[in-house]
């Protein structure tokens, strides 16, 4: 039974600890969609969103009054268009209809993202998932709610190094099209190793293959109610401070279950998964680097930062999964650079590298997020920092991504503004040393033994 001690509790960590439900996303299957002829599945598309999403703020409204509980942002998620558009679509210009339409979907239903102009290409890229891609920049451009991902690698397969060519490429490309808005198309773009089929988080959100044709899938964020918590295990031994999150987590995972079940009811969709991750924002008290510096480090990415990083994600997890039977995505904590006060202020006093970051990769949630670099960077060193990351996931049998932005203009130093949940971030230093020798090998780097378990 819920007792008053538990309401008062759950009241304080809204009002004073920053808690939230970061995401209702509402996952859909395009595969009825599909036609071979590219205005009829713009219009299948359309429909299809409009139909089963025309609720969906109204109920998220509903659930927020009725509990007292925010609910930052309402999104969707659908299967990767690179499969949907791949009998229609002949030109890049045929997907960036696409992506159009659900620009207009999204905003039609007045949702904050839509995730899924998405391709697969793990091993290998159909001509329908390379038309795609190339046709990134210009979707990006040319819509306001739309996100991308692009999944290139994986424990299973390897890295497909050609994608990981081309996604320095792109990424450039899409910086260089976007130019005049600090280069903002990059952050809607996020390349993964071993993507998930039900994240809830955009960038990366997808509607996968596996999934039904429909289902709300749930995010949460608590970093201020974690590291408020863990003031009282200061001068603790770890077993206590891991017990505080552990118990922590717990709590916050209740509201993402109790919120995921009454939208799915409400809604008459399945509920799919809550996703444990703890996703900062820009306000101040609502950070993951805050949370590593109570821990007892002075500043994030000092020596023993990967350690306490490690124990946070690993703690969370373990609280999490006792709250709810079903979790999934990406679960774990994000360190997002641009959106996490505190990592900001790391980078400026030169606490934290981009190979710090790169390290902390190795024991969390994502990967290298939101992280501005100089515009000037090459194509090469881009993909580079890609497939560094992408080995860590692919070696680590874990998810890892790249999100990052070369600000075109912008110098080491220099500070790029996104405004919103997206913040702003100063631009980190990488590498003076070129990889372009190893990255213009081409073909595929093969997977670990360990991933051969049949």
């Amino acid at each position: 039974m819920i007792n008053i001690n538990e309401v008062i509790e759950t009241n304080t960590m809204i009002e004073k600890e920053n808690l939230d439900v970061r995401t209702i996303t509402l996952g859909l299957s395009l595969f009825d969609c599909i036609s071979d002829d590219i205005d009829v599945l713009c219009s299948n598309i359309y429909e299809k969103i409009t139909s089963k999403a025309h609720n969906l703020l109204s109920v998220a409204s509903d659930i927020e009054k009725e509990y007292a509980i925010p609910i930052v942002n309402k999104r969707i998620s659908v299967t990767p268009i690179g499969l949907i558009g791949a009998s229609s679509c002949k030109r890049e210009d045929d997907f960036v209809k696409i992506a159009k339409t659900l620009d207009k979907a999204a905003s039609a239903v007045g949702v904050n993202f839509i995730g899924g102009y998405s391709a697969l290409p793990a091993k290998g890229a159909t001509e329908s998932e390379i038309l795609l891609v190339k046709s990134i920049p210009e979707a990006l451009n040319a819509t306001e709610r739309v996100c991308s991902s692009v999944n290139l690698a994986s424990t299973k397969t390897g890295i497909n190094m050609d994608m990981v060519q081309m996604m320095g490429r792109i990424i450039k490309k899409c910086a260089l099209l976007s130019a005049d808005k600090d280069s903002i198309a990059c952050a809607k773009l996020v390349v993964f190793c071993n993507a998930p089929d039900d994240n809830p988080f955009m960038a990366g959100a997808f509607h996968g293959v596996t999934e039904s044709d429909a289902v709300i899938n749930v995010g949460v964020s608590g970093p201020g109610v974690i590291n408020h918590a863990i003031k009282s295990a200061r001068g603790k031994d770890f077993s206590i401070l891991s017990d505080t999150i552990k118990k922590t987590a717990f709590k916050i995972t209740r509201l993402g279950q109790l919120v995921a079940k009454e939208a799915s009811r409400r809604l008459g969709i399945p509920y799919g998964i809550v996703d444990l991750s703890l996703a900062p924002t820009p306000a101040i008290g609502d950070s993951i680097a805050e949370i590593l510096e109570t821990m007892g480090l002075e500043k994030a990415g000092a020596p023993g930062t990967t350690a306490a990083l490690a124990l946070l994600n690993d703690q969370v997890k373990k609280g999490g999964i006792m709250a709810s039977s079903y979790v999934g995505g990406l679960s774990g904590a994000f360190i997002p650079v641009s959106e996490d006060q505190g990592m900001i202020d790391a980078v400026k006093c030169g606490a934290l590298t981009i190979e710090k970051l790169e390290a902390m990769t190795c024991v969390c949630s994502v990967g290298l997020d939101m992280i501005a670099i100089p515009g000037d960077t090459p194509d090469d060193t881009i993909s580079g920092i890609i497939a560094d990351e992408m080995a860590i996931g692919m070696i680590n049998q874990k998810t890892t991504a790249v999100r990052i932005i070369p600000a075109i203009g912008k110098r080491v130093g220099d500070n790029v503004e996104f405004g919103g949940l997206l913040g702003h971030a100063p631009v980190m230093a990488v590498s003076k040393f070129s990889s372009s020798d190893f990255i213009s090998r081409g073909g595929r780097i093969p997977a670990p033994v360990h991933s051969f378990k049949n």
